[in-house]
C-alpha cells in the first residue's frame, strides 16, 4: 500500500497544536485519495497497524494486510484487545494498534480524526449511491433482456464471459441492499477481473457477478452473511455463459423456493437432485424420456422444469418474468401437446423425472459399459408410443426402485401415509386435503410435520414431494384411501 510519503521520524515528532494540525492535514490529504490511503496514513502516524472492519465484509482496508484478521477480531471482541483504539466509522469499526512509543492521546487524536474523515467519505458515497444503484438495476434489466454486448461495453469490454446470479427475498430487503452494497463495494471500472451488479427488481434483490468462468467465492460468502443477518432466503445459479443470464435468473428463483430458515441459500444445482434417477437403467430411461418429450422444444422444457421445481404457476411466472396467466395458458397448451393431464400429481412426477433424464449419448455410453442393449429391449416390450401416465415396464417397477421406496417410507404410520398421499395428490394444498380427509387443517399440518421429521425431507421442496409421491406408489399394498383413515367419534382421529 502506498502512503503519502511521510517518514517515521516525522510521525514521531513532539506533540502540540502544530503537530495536531499537521496530523489532521496529512490525514485529510490521504482521505482525498482513497479510503485505503487514509487507513495507511493512520497506521503510519500511530507507528502500528490500522484496520477498517465491517461486520459483513470483514476487513475493508488493512495496513499492513497481515493485520486484517487481528483487526476483525478486535472489532468483534474489544475486551480481548485493550491496547487497541477503536472508533465507529461509516457503519464499520476503525481499529488502531499504536506502537509502544506513541502516547495514548496521540493515538486517540489520530483515531478520532480518521473516523471523522471516514464518515465524510461515507456521506459523500451515500449521496452518489442512489444514482449508482439505479444504474446497476438498469444494467441487470438489460442483461435479462439479452443486451449482453451493450452491458459488456458499459463495463469496459473486459472479456467478462460468465455470470453467477443470486436472488434474495425477505422483509428486510432495503436494508440488506444497503449493507450488501457497502460490503461488496461494487465498481464499474473497466478491465476488472470481475464485476458485481446489484439491482432491486420487483421487490427482490438480484446480484449478478460477471467474471471469466469462475469466482473466488467472495460474493457467495457476503450473500450468505447478509441472508443470515437479515433473515432472507436466496437462490443461486451459475456460473453460466453471459448470454444465458435469463436462464440463470429463473434457475436462481427456482432454487430460492427450496431455501429454508436452516438453509437460507440454495444453489440451483442442488434443486431437483434426484435420489431415484440414478437407480433407473440409463439407456431405457433416456429413451423413454426422449420419446415422451419429443413434441417439446427446449423453451417448452425450460418452462415445465421451472414450473415443476417451484411448485406453482405464480412462482414459475415470477421466476420466468412472465404473467401468471401466460404461464397457465402455455401449460394448458403443453398438456394438449403431450397428450397428458398435467394437473395429475403422478403425471407431474413422471414429467419431472423425464426432464431430468440423461442425454441419449450419455445413456448409450453407460449402457454399453454395463453390457449392451438387453435392458432396453425389455423396457420396450409392450410396443406403441411411450406415455407419461404409464412408464414402460422395467423402469419404475424394479427391485432397486422398490428397495429405495421402502427405505424412504419404512416405518411411516398408516394414518400419516394416508394423509401424506392425499396431500400430495392435492398438490401440497392443505385446505382441500384436510377436507378430503375430514380432519381439521391444524391436525393435517401436525401430521405433515411428523411426516417430514420421519422422512428427514423438506416437504416444502416440490421436487422432494414428487419423489415421495412416486415412492408411495411403489410401496402401495392397497389404496391410500381417506376412507380407510382410522377414526372414532366423527372427526376425532385415533390410532389403530
Amino acid at each position: 500500500m502506498s502512503t503519502t510519503g511521510t517518514t517515521g521520524r516525522e510521525a514521531a515528532c513532539p506533540g502540540g497544536p502544530r503537530h495536531g494540525q499537521e496530523t489532521a492535514d496529512r490525514l485529510l490529504r490521504a482521505a482525498t485519495r482513497s479510503g485505503a490511503h487514509l487507513i495507511a496514513e493512520a497506521a503510519l502516524l500511530v507507528q502500528g497497524w490500522a484496520v477498517l472492519a465491517d461486520p459483513i465484509a470483514g476487513a475493508v482496508y488493512s495496513t499492513p494486510a497481515a493485520a486484517a484478521a487481528d483487526g476483525v477480531h478486535a472489532a468483534a471482541a474489544p475486551q480481548e484487545h485493550p491496547y487497541c483504539v477503536q472508533r465507529p466509522a461509516a457503519g464499520a469499526v476503525l481499529v488502531l494498534a499504536p506502537g509502544p512509543a506513541v502516547p495514548s492521546e496521540r493515538a486517540s487524536h489520530v483515531a478520532t480524526t480518521t473516523a471523522a474523515l471516514l464518515e465524510v467519505r461515507g456521506q459523500r458515497a451515500a449521496e452518489l449511491r442512489g444514482e449508482q444503484m439505479r444504474l446497476h438495476t438498469t444494467l441487470v434489466r438489460l442483461l435479462l433482456a439479452g443486451h449482453t454486448t451493450a452491458v459488456a461495453d458499459t463495463l469496459g469490454g473486459s472479456g467478462l464471459s460468465h455470470v453467477t446470479v443470486y436472488r434474495l427475498t425477505g422483509a428486510d430487503i432495503p436494508t440488506a441492499h444497503q449493507v450488501l452494497w457497502r460490503a461488496v463495494r461494487p465498481s464499474l471500472a473497466p478491465h476488472a477481473d470481475a464485476c458485481t451488479l446489484l439491482g432491486r427488481l420487483d421487490g427482490e434483490l438480484v446480484v449478478a457477478e460477471l467474471h471469466h468462468g469462475g469466482d473466488d467465492g467472495r460474493i457467495l460468502r457476503l450473500v450468505s452473511r447478509v441472508s443470515e443477518r437479515h433473515h432472507l432466503l436466496a437462490g443461486m445459479a451459475g456460473p453460466l455463459p453471459l448470454a444465458e443470464m435469463s436462464t440463470a435468473h429463473s434457475d436462481a428463483a427456482a432454487a430460492r423456493h427450496s431455501a429454508t430458515p436452516t438453509r437460507r441459500i440454495v444453489p440451483a444445482d442442488a434443486v431437483g437432485t434426484s435420489r431415484l434417477a440414478p437407480l433407473l437403467p440409463p439407456g431405457p430411461y433416456a429413451r423413454w424420456a426422449g420419446s415422451v418429450l419429443r413434441p417439446l422444444t427446449p423453451a417448452h422444457q425450460r418452462l415445465l422444469l421451472v414450473w415443476l421445481r417451484t411448485g406453482s404457476k405464480p412462482r414459475a411466472a415470477t421466476a420466468l418474468g412472465l404473467s401468471a396467466g401466460t404461464v397457465r395458458a402455455r401449460i394448458r397448451d403443453l398438456s394438449r401437446l403431450l397428450g397428458a393431464d398435467l394437473e395429475d400429481a403422478t403425471v407431474r412426477a413422471h414429467l419431472l423425472l423425464a426432464l431430468r433424464a440423461p442425454t441419449p449419448a450419455d445413456a448409450d455410453d453407460d449402457t454399453d459399459a454395463n453390457g449392451g442393449e438387453g435392458a432396453g429391449d425389455e423396457v420396450r416390450g409392450g410396443g406403441g408410443p411411450d406415455r407419461l401416465e404409464t412408464p414402460p415396464s422395467g423402469l419404475l417397477d424394479t427391485e432397486a426402485v422398490r428397495a429405495w421406496a421402502w427405505g424412504l417410507l419404512g416405518g411411516l404410520e398408516p394414518h400419516l401415509r394416508i394423509a401424506l398421499a392425499c396431500w400430495l395428490r392435492q398438490h401440497a394444498r392443505t385446505a382441500p386435503a384436510a377436507a378430503e380427509l375430514h380432519v381439521h387443517r391444524t391436525t393435517l399440518a401436525t401430521w405433515l410435520t411428523q411426516c417430514a421429521e420421519h422422512l428427514a425431507r423438506n416437504l416444502a421442496d416440490a421436487t422432494v414431494r414428487a419423489e415421495i409421491h412416486l415412492a408411495l406408489r411403489a410401496t402401495r399394498t392397497g389404496p391410500d384411501d381417506p376412507a380407510a383413515l382410522p377414526r372414532r367419534g366423527g372427526r376425532t382421529y385415533r390410532r389403530p
